[in-house]
């Protein structure tokens, strides 16, 4: 129930934060995406459903605010989360190479898609010049704002499962 609200909290401020603070902080009118990292985050920490739950949430309040086409956002940042979720067992949570790849990869994946639906069916073939100029600088921003918000929402986690631990051992 904690990690619900705290994750409800954490999508609050992540799609305020996103949309207000870093678009106004935009580095040649590139802007990192928070909602990636926190999709990502979430799957690789708390498993596939968490990951899903938190990407789709996310990415349904971004397409109802900021959308043209109402779901693309919540697919898009749902596989992210779902696919991050995979990686959930097997390795350490304390190590972000991973989670760093993942965010490359998943924001890689949500650019292209992005540049297809975009421009692509428009008959514009400049995926060279958005690939160099648009999706590169913006993969790089999320992926050094990764590096300061991962540890974030890995403590808040941690701290979450020993309150969760330390009310369960209250009740035995």
């Amino acid at each position: 129930m904690k990690k619900g609200i705290v994750a409800a909290i954490f999508i609050f401020i992540f799609s305020l934060l996103q949309n207000t603070l870093f678009s106004a902080l935009s580095l040649g009118g590139i802007a990192p995406d928070l909602i990636m990292i926190l999709a990502v985050s979430y799957g690789f920490m708390l498993g596939r459903k968490a990951g899903l739950f938190v990407g789709f949430t996310a990415g349904f309040i971004m397409d109802l605010f900021f959308g043209v086409v109402l779901g693309f956002y919540a697919l898009c940042y749902m596989f992210a989360g779902f696919f991050a979720g995979h990686f959930h067992e097997p390795f350490f949570k304390e190590d972000i190479r991973l989670p760093l790849g993942m965010v490359v990869i998943g924001e890689l994946g949500y650019n292209f898609v992005f540049y297809i639906i975009q421009f692509l069916l428009r008959g514009r073939f400049q995926l060279p010049f958005y690939f160099l100029h648009i999706m590169i600088p913006k993969v790089i921003y999320t992926v050094v704002l990764t590096l300061v918000l991962y540890p974030v929402i890995l403590f808040v986690n941690r701290k979450l499962d020993e309150l969760e631990k330390k009310g369960a051992k209250k009740l035995d």
